[in-house]
């Protein structure tokens, strides 16, 4: 069965995370990707001034697509990405503010070139606005964006989440407008302009996180882990009680809190007035915890969590990374898949969620720095070995 996206070409001008991630989803899903980038080092992902070899970061964000290499800043190199163009229906780029126009790349100078075009830009505070020309990383979108404000407790500085959501989470924004631009350029034969700030991104993110001004003001407040709105809602620790031993308890119905006093053999509370009410939990919060902190303390977080599910009580154990890599579950759903890379060998990839007709995306490794130019060169301007060659000798390619 045809993959998805078969039939959308993407010339990817992104780097890091953000956009590469937008780009590898859109490949996952069946489109052809052809990333472009400097001959000798890459975009800066691959790491290589730090060694030959494409480092770990750069092999899981990349996979699935093409690579070529051209030098932008030659006129030849230019010209033979301008002649590429036309063969494309999406320019992505990621680029600090102001790069792609100085290589005389940008959206006015492109859509003048290929009318049809979709020229997909992610930009750290996007691309009006006072910040327009600041600089962004996914831990300063975290920032800007409000999220940093609400993560940890009152008795910790505000907190970056350990997920890259302001790098990934900003690209799936960015993947979702790319698909609504092509979805138009379908129906209209029409090209756009796609535009996805980080801060943009974060900020909506956080939207529900931020719901608790109605009551509370401004600023909300860091809560951690222990949701008094929703007593007993928390994290409770697990045997042998390593650093993420914990399993984490959700309790916010009547009938979740019956199952959970059950299954903790605690039948009694059901009809016990000091869990009557979300204010009568609250009062007696610590003893309250203490009684599932008891039940919890003589189970691993793989136990509590089967136990609690099993009594009809959303409950998770808190995973590891070794958790995630070594899941059953995961892996059966072959999110976790092995690939052979030419230079890195067998590698582990965690992979594609978005499932389509019942099938995970098949992975293939990322590509080698331009190892794909001459191929594309070749289909889509018919040049020869030899003239491809030439291109490299003169350091065009």
């Amino acid at each position: 069965m045809a993959q998805p996206l078969a039939g959308l070409r993407v010339l990817d001008f992104t780097q890091y995370e953000a956009g590469t991630s937008a780009t590898q989803t859109l490949a996952w899903l069946g489109a052809d990707v052809v990333k472009v980038e400097p001959p000798g080092v890459g975009e800066p992902g691959r790491g290589r001034a730090a060694g030959p070899l494409d480092r770990s970061y750069f092999l899981t964000l990349n996979g699935n697509k093409r690579s070529v290499a051209i030098n932008l800043k030659s006129a030849e190199g230019r010209d033979l990405l301008l002649r590429l163009l036309p063969r494309f229906h999406v320019v992505a780029e990621n680029l600090g503010p102001g790069t792609m126009e100085s290589l005389g790349l940008g959206e006015d100078e492109l859509r003048r070139l290929h009318p049809s075009l979709i020229y997909a830009s992610l930009k750290g505070f996007g691309t009006t606005g006072p910040h327009a020309h600041y600089r962004s990383y996914d831990m300063v979108a975290q920032a800007v964006g409000g999220s940093m404000s609400i993560t940890g407790t009152a008795a910790t500085e505000p907190m970056r989440s350990g997920v890259t959501y302001g790098d990934t989470g900003t690209g799936m924004q960015f993947a979702i407008g790319i698909l609504a631009a092509y979805t138009r350029f379908l129906q209209t034969g029409e090209g756009g302009h796609v535009e996805v700030s980080m801060q943009d991104a974060i900020a909506s993110y956080a939207r529900v996180g931020f719901l608790a001004r109605e009551n509370v003001g401004d600023p909300v407040p860091r809560v951690g882990n222990n949701l008094r709105q929703l007593p007993p809602t928390n994290t409770y620790p697990c045997k042998p009680f390593g650093p993420n031993d914990y399993v984490y308890v959700v309790a916010n119905t009547a009938l979740m809190l019956e199952r959970l006093f059950i299954a903790i053999g605690q039948p009694a509370l059901v009809d016990d007035p000091r869990v009557a009410t979300v204010t009568s939990r609250q009062e007696n919060e610590e003893w309250l915890h203490g009684l599932i902190k008891a039940w919890t303390a003589e189970r691993t977080k793989f136990e509590a969590m089967d136990q609690l599910q099993c009594a009809g009580i959303p409950a998770g154990a808190v995973y590891d990374s070794g958790d995630v890599f070594n899941d059953p579950h995961l892996i059966q759903r072959e999110m976790i898949q092995q690939v052979q890379h030419p230079t890195r060998g067998t590698i582990e990839i965690l992979g594609n969620p978005i499932r389509v007709d019942h099938e995970a995306s098949r992975l293939t490794p990322s590509p080698l720095l331009g190892q794909h130019t001459e191929e594309v060169l070749y289909q889509e301007l018919c040049l020869s070995a030899d003239e491809v060659s030439s291109l490299r000798e003169e350091g065009v390619v």
